[in-house]
């Protein structure tokens, strides 16, 4: 089993940011892709950004591209997301997951394991 912890997540005004951050243990030696998903209030969770194990290849949707950027330090078994210019429609519950395959997707259903999620507030 993985467990996914995240933390960093709060309130802000918009055109700031905030850093999320998701911590693994467990059997993660297997693990492989990771991404980070939101649900907002009435929404479909959706994808936001994806990385790779290696961390050499991202993908983005195409709201958050240029403002969010995805990264992961596997030595401590983390994975970030940096939030900039941050709008009010990015309000939502924010959380990472993890699969066992090598590259990340943005379906909710190819991933194994998933974090609580951090809210996150933007307010204008």
């Amino acid at each position: 089993q993985v467990q996914l912890v995240e933390s960093g997540g709060g309130s802000v005004q918009a055109g700031g940011s905030l850093r999320l951050s998701c911590a693994a243990s467990g059997r993660i030696f297997s693990a492989k892709a990771m991404a980070w998903f939101r649900r907002a209030p009435g929404k479909e969770r959706e994808f936001v950004a994806g990385i790779t194990w290696s961390g050499s290849s991202t993908r983005y949707a195409d709201s958050v591209k240029g403002r969010f950027t995805i990264s992961r330090d596997n030595a401590q078994n983390t994975m970030y997301l940096q939030m900039n210019s941050l709008k009010p429609e990015n309000t939502a519950v924010y959380s990472c997951a993890l699969r066992t395959l090598r590259v990340p997707q943005s379906l909710p259903t190819g991933y194994d394991y998933w974090g609580q999620g951090p809210q996150v507030t933007v307010s204008i």
